[in-house]
């Protein structure tokens, strides 16, 4: 097999905050699982989010769509305070977009008519709803694949459709919830270009959660480090890698993205 070749793309040239969640605590049946957390996610950055199981990437993602309300804390969104923000009105006023770990297509549906499913829910104007999805098909090669249904597609086809479909909306933040997860070598090369092409093309803030830790730090401009509740590593790849602590919590010694 050809040698795949890592890649990191440039720092992100915008640091103004298009999300900041500030003194976050929750709890489930008195567990804490984010205890004051502090975190800003920048426009156009991809931010990938590490860390042991149960430390709270998901209910960070819960928060930021509105599944789950803080027991303290705020929760800011371009500049508004969108704590008490029911989901939809989130969704809709602040584009966000949402790919699942698991899911987000329907099986029996072809490619086609799931994007098709997603774009009359979002975009009124037929011809517009025919763009956007033609756009869509072009940009993700999906040419092929129109006919099949999706209990039919590859794993990989699977999460390209499904990161299509959070793109009908045109989202301004799109978060990836384990999107490596049980693919190929091939295939994550796949979706690491899919990704930088959507920061570098759609200007997109792009936040991803995956346990696949060298996979997520070859195409993330920042990355931060969950442990106890709370962030205790942040920076490029190379710099959280290095970390103290980053490392005696996650990492361990022998660790490289190399």
């Amino acid at each position: 097999m050809a040698l795949i070749k890592k890649f990191r793309i440039k720092s992100y040239k915008n640091e103004e905050n298009i999300v900041e969640l500030k003194n976050i605590s929750v709890f489930f049946n008195k567990r804490q699982i984010l205890d004051n957390l502090n975190l800003k996610i920048n426009k156009q950055e991809i931010l990938g989010m590490l860390g042991p199981n149960g430390v709270g990437k998901s209910t960070i993602f819960n928060l930021i769509t509105g599944l789950k309300d803080p027991n303290y804390g705020e929760i800011i969104i371009e500049g508004i305070n969108c704590t008490k923000l029911p989901i939809n009105e989130r969704f809709n006023k602040f584009k966000l977009g949402l790919v699942p770990q698991y899911g987000g297509l329907i099986h029996d549906l072809t490619l086609l008519d799931n994007l098709k499913l997603v774009a009359e829910i979002h975009i009124k104007e037929k011809e517009m709803r025919t763009q956007k999805i033609n756009k869509l098909i072009t940009k993700f090669e999906f040419e092929s694949l129109l006919n099949i249904k999706g209990k039919h597609l590859s794993g990989g086809q699977k999460k390209k459709l499904v990161i299509a479909m959070a793109l009908v909306n045109d989202p301004k933040i799109l978060l990836l919830d384990e999107p490596f997860a049980a693919l190929d070598i091939l295939t994550i090369k796949m979706l690491q270009e899919t990704v930088l092409n959507l920061q570098s093309t759609e200007e997109i803030s792009v936040v991803i959660c995956d346990h696949q830790a060298r996979d997520l730090l070859n195409c993330v401009d920042r990355a931060i480090i969950l442990s106890n509740g709370k962030v205790i590593a942040s920076g490029s790849p190379n710099e959280v890698i290095t970390d103290t602590v980053a490392k005696n919590e996650y990492f361990g010694d022998e660790f490289n993205i190399n």
